[in-house]
């Protein structure tokens, strides 16, 4: 009998912003805008503010990621991976950094919330922030779904810490085939064309 591979795991939990989605963030100038310094972790740095000033920057934050939600368009593979996986029966969850309302916003945009369980779609409201593995740990939780049932899939090292710390199989995709983490990815592609293909092998 043919091995087992990750890609045959029954659950499959991807990122959404650059994995999913075309990469259209400009964190730098996101950064700029709420006030961050260089180099810092975003929602770190809103956490650790004040009440009042990090209540007041979430809400510019939100209303920063709505507007980037608008400009949405699906990652090349996306549909088709989807809907391979689909014809699967695998199960499909999202865990984002970004608010559930805009997961669910950019979701619709990009024409795949049908995918997706409402309720298996995570954001920063749900769940710990990525690199934490909250997210994946709760959607294991719901789908009675050990580590070794799992995988993750990202386009960058939060999304792989926070799949291997759940005990998850993690996928790293990196359209400029550098793959700078591979020590913490099972698999690297370079798209969501590739691993779709790769389903069929």
């Amino acid at each position: 009998m043919p091995r087992a591979t990750p890609l045959d795991r029954a659950h499959w939990i991807f990122d959404l912003d650059g994995t999913l989605t075309e990469a259209v963030h400009d964190f730098a100038a996101i950064r700029r805008r709420l006030g961050i310094p260089a180099g810092i972790d975003i929602l770190a740095y809103l956490d650790h503010q004040p009440p009042a000033r990090a209540r007041a920057l979430h809400a510019q934050l939100d209303a920063i990621e709505h507007a980037y939600a608008g400009q949405a368009t699906a990652a090349p593979g996306c549909h088709a991976l989807l809907a391979a996986l689909a014809r699967r029966g695998v199960r499909l969850g999202i865990v984002t950094r970004n608010t559930r309302a805009v997961a669910h916003a950019v979701l619709r945009r990009i024409g795949v919330a049908a995918y997706f369980d409402a309720e298996h779609v995570l954001g920063r409201g749900e769940a710990i922030p990525k690199p934490h593995p909250d997210g994946v740990q709760q959607l294991m939780r719901r789908w009675n779904a050990g580590g070794d049932e799992v995988l993750v899939v990202g386009d960058y090292l939060y999304d792989l810490l926070s799949g291997r710390a759940a005990g998850a199989a993690t996928v790293h995709v990196d359209r400029s085939g550098s793959w700078a983490w591979p020590e913490h990815a099972d698999l690297c592609v370079a798209s969501l064309d590739e691993l779709a293909l790769r389903l069929d092998r």
